[in-house]
């Protein structure tokens, strides 16, 4: 394998020589990804865990948190956040909202410029206000403001 790599690297080099090698190299060799699943020489899979029926209790909290979209954007996230705990730094919301720090950045820009929070430097840190009275964005539920949807999640 360390050969395989060397020739790997000394293809970087230039075309034809090495680069062909590598590719002869590669296409002849064996390699781990290549042996078949009845190859006694791998290894047996690790056993999985069991899956539970749909109708167990901690099912649907399972798919809730590894759910691939949800209802509401990730600009929604951040203000809830932000409003349950306004003096949170951004790398705790991104934990919280799941993404990351550079794009709670952003969202927390695009929230600030469009006046749905207000942010105040308090010594080192940030303290955000989310100003509720604020009509949502899309036509379909623009007759809201953004304290019904605060209001609606945390209850």
């Amino acid at each position: 394998m360390a050969q395989l790599k060397h020739f790997e690297i000394a293809g970087n080099r230039g075309p034809g020589g090495p680069k062909t090698m590598a590719a002869k190299k590669v296409s002849r060799g064996k390699s781990s990804a290549r042996k078949s699943k009845t190859d006694p020489a791998t290894p047996a899979a690790e056993p999985t865990a069991e899956k539970k029926s749909s109708l167990d209790p901690g099912t649907a909290e399972e798919r809730r948190s590894s759910a691939r979209w949800t209802f509401l954007t990730n600009h929604a996230h951040v203000l809830i956040a932000l409003h349950a705990r306004p003096d949170l730094v951004l790398r705790e919301v991104a934990v919280e909202v799941g993404i990351t720090e550079r794009a709670v950045q952003r969202i927390v820009q695009d929230l600030e410029e469009e006046g749905f929070i207000r942010r105040e430097k308090v010594g080192r840190k940030n303290h955000y206000e989310v100003l509720p009275d604020q009509a949502l964005r899309h036509p379909i539920e623009a007759h809201r403001n953004i304290g019904d949807l605060l209001r609606l999640i945390t209850g």
